[in-house]
This record gives C-alpha cells, sequence and structure tokens, in this order.
C-alpha cells in the first residue's frame, strides 16, 4: 500500500449528512464544553513539588507539551478543509461547514488551553523558561499539519480515533505520576479528550447510520491502516521519544482502534454485521502486528 502521508494531503469532499444533524450534534458538544470549563487559575499551584518528577515525567511534559501547542495548525487544516468563507460552495456545504466551525471555535479553545497550561507548568516546574520554550514551540509550531484524507468520514474517523488516543495516554501517565499539580492536570486534560471524542463518535455515528456500515468500512479501515498520532511526521525525534514514553506508561495508542469497532458494532444493522466483522478482524490484525 502506498504511503498517503507522502503526497499532498487532499481537503475531504462535501458533506454526507444533513446540516441540521450536524446542527444538533455541534449543540450539544458546544453546550457540554460550557458545563465543563476550566481555568489555568483552577490548578493548585502553590501544591507543585518539582523534585517528586523523574527524568521520565519532565520528557513526557515537553512531549505533550509539544502536540498540543500545535493547535494553530490543526485548526487552519480544518478550517482549510471545511470552509466557511468560500461564496461558490453550494449552500447546504457552507451550512455544515458553519455548524461544525461553532465545535471547532469551542474545541480549539479546549486545546488552547492545554497548550497554555503545559507551557506554564513547564515554567512554574523549572523544566523549560519562557524565552527557550517560546522558541523550541515555535520551531515545530510553525510546520504545518495536513492529514492525507479525501471524504469527510475519513477526517472525522482519523480525529476520533486520535482523541482517544489521547485521552487514555493522559490516564496512562496519570496512573504513573507522581507530582500532585501534575496529576490534576492530566485529569483535566484527559476530561476534556473525552468529550472531545463523544462528538466524533456520535458524528461518524450518523455517517455511519445514513450511509450504512458496508459503504463506509472501506473508508474507516483506510484510516487505521495509515493512522500516525499527530505530528509523527514532523515533530524531531517523534520516533524515539515516542517509544520511551510508551515504555514508561505501558500506552498503546491502537488500543484507541477498540473504540471504532465497538461504535460501528452498535450501529451495524441486521445487514451490516458482516462489515462490523470485517472491521474488528481488520483492527484485531492490526494490533497484532
Amino acid at each position: 500500500m502506498n504511503d498517503p502521508f507522502a503526497g499532498q494531503a487532499t481537503p475531504p469532499a462535501p458533506l454526507t449528512i444533513e446540516p441540521s444533524q450536524m446542527r444538533e450534534l455541534t449543540q450539544k458538544a458546544v453546550s457540554r464544553a460550557g458545563t465543563k470549563q476550566w481555568s489555568i487559575d483552577d490548578l493548585p499551584w502553590t501544591s507543585l513539588r518539582p523534585e517528586e518528577l523523574t527524568g521520565t515525567d519532565r520528557s513526557v511534559v515537553k512531549f505533550i507539551t509539544f502536540i498540543e501547542d500545535h493547535i494553530p495548525g490543526y485548526l487552519t487544516y480544518f478550517l482549510q478543509a471545511f470552509p466557511v468563507a468560500d461564496g461558490d460552495q453550494a449552500i447546504e456545504e457552507f451550512c455544515f461547514n458553519r455548524e461544525y466551525f461553532r465545535f471547532l471555535i469551542s474545541w480549539a479553545n479546549d486545546e488552547e488551553r492545554h497548550a497554555s497550561v503545559l507551557t506554564r507548568y513547564q515554567i512554574e516546574a523549572g523544566i523549560s523558561d519562557p524565552d527557550t520554550l517560546m522558541w523550541e514551540l515555535a520551531e515545530e509550531g510553525r510546520k504545518k499539519f495536513a492529514l492525507p484524507y479525501e471524504t469527510p468520514v475519513q477526517a472525522f474517523t482519523y480525529t476520533l480515533v486520535q482523541e482517544k488516543a489521547t485521552q487514555l495516554f493522559y490516564q496512562r501517565f496519570k496512573s504513573v505520576a507522581k507530582e500532585p499539580v501534575l496529576r490534576d492536570l492530566l485529569h483535566r486534560l484527559a476530561r476534556d479528550e473525552a468529550r472531545h471524542f463523544a462528538f466524533y463518535s456520535e458524528l461518524v455515528g450518523a455517517y455511519v447510520r445514513r450511509h450504512g456500515l458496508e459503504s463506509t468500512v472501506h473508508d474507516l479501515k483506510d484510516v487505521l491502516a495509515t493512522f500516525r498520532m499527530p505530528l509523527a511526521d514532523t515533530l524531531n525525534g517523534y520516533w524515539r521519544w515516542s517509544m520511551k514514553i510508551t515504555d514508561a506508561t505501558s500506552y498503546d495508542h491502537t488500543e484507541a482502534y477498540e473504540s471504532l469497532v465497538r461504535l460501528v458494532t452498535d450501529f451495524a444493522t441486521a445487514g451490516g454485521r458482516a462489515a462490523a466483522v470485517d472491521l474488528t478482524e481488520f483492527v484485531h490484525r492490526i494490533r497484532a502486528i
């Protein structure tokens, strides 16, 4: 199979669910976000104990700061893939994109808070200083983020898996971390990622319900077969860094694939059960590699 990441990413094709349905999903997600808001100042900063951080803890915090701080790149990609400033697009497509935009702004606010709180944590814990950290993040942040997918359901499936994988990682990291403020921070990050996953789970589910699993399973399998976490191809030292982190936290991002299997199994109609079984077996083969 050719590596789709090697070529130019193609923006997703026009919508395939009704704008009104996207509106309902977005309203629910934004409302949910509004009731779960927290601020950087909510963390108990006076309880910070840098001496309880291991070398691995410091390394992981630096790593996840790079990932979270790339939010300008992530947001730029989605705004270009689902434009809301294109006068030539069909009105139905604009309505769909406009509703999705409401979620993107709420999501970007969460992710920018993640980037900001991790930056502050590094400085407060003595992991880095403000100027050094700003330049390090800028070196990686200016690199372009892109996905290789051609359909909305592929872009949304990728994000579903990525959000779940990130949630799982923060939970695993919290289970081994000892520093109290870091543990509090990781709990908050995992909770936000769980909300993001819930939105994309409902969105992908809407695609499956409307078009049937038989029509969408190829797109889902393509995402899983080519999945890489954000910045895997751009962050300097990503693979060596991620291997060390995986060993330290017993983390495996392919665990997130099971959430997609459960989703499509729940939504599969009688005629789609064979496709659900096929996807399940496909995921198990991937995870066995």
